[in-house]
């Protein structure tokens, strides 16, 4: 199974691309969906959680309350690394177990921290989907309506475009309109679709 991981930064424009790779009937195994599946209420991750940061990450049916925990592990880097610690290597697990259950000739794995942790492993090529900073703060202000601080708090956990993009195997430049990012998609379909 050729495994394509698919990166970029924050607001770059990667769940866009990842759909439309999805309409063309490639398996799409995203990595912040099974983030939110293995901390669900009840489960081991679940619990830890709370041991650890307490319920004011909490809603009121006891769910995680993502923005308030994105608030606090974003300030404090030794909070995001316990976090981390704790969760990539769950994650990890149900993605080698999805890659395995793949119906396509290819599959898409999205990433978004795929070259910062070095989470690799089985990823055959890297796609990174790429828009100027300027923009990914525009669109994060819309979009999730966060403030300028807390974007460039999330930002400098993550690659420069300038640390990033010598890495990728493939790039989209996402700085245009949504019908240009699908014909580049389908340009890279062509192409796994050769190499698989």
């Amino acid at each position: 199974m050729l495994t394509i991981g698919l990166t970029g930064g924050i607001a770059s424009g990667k769940t866009l691309a990842a759909r439309y790779f999805a309409e063309l009937g490639i398996t799409v195994i995203d990595a912040d969906i099974i983030a939110r599946d293995v901390v669900v209420a009840g489960t081991a991750a679940h619990e830890k959680i709370i041991q650890h940061f307490g319920t004011r990450v909490l809603d009121k049916n006891g769910g995680l309350l993502r923005e308030k925990l994105r608030e606090v592990i974003f300030v404090d880097a030794n909070e995001r690394e316990w976090l981390e610690q704790l969760l990539h290597p769950l994650i990890l697990q149900e993605i080698k177990q999805r890659i395995k259950q793949a119906h396509s000739l290819y599959c898409i794995v999205v990433i978004p921290l795929l070259l910062e942790k070095n989470t690799n492993e089985g990823i055959d090529r890297i796609l990174v989907i790429d828009a100027p900073e300027t923009l990914q703060i525009q669109r994060l202000k819309q979009r999730d309506n966060l403030t300028e601080d807390l974007i460039k708090a999330i930002l400098r956990t993550q690659l420069t475009r300038q640390q990033r993009l010598p890495k990728a195997d493939d790039v989209i430049i996402n700085d245009g309109e949504v019908t240009q990012l699908k014909q580049e998609v389908n340009k890279l379909h062509n192409k796994y679709l050769n190499l698989a």
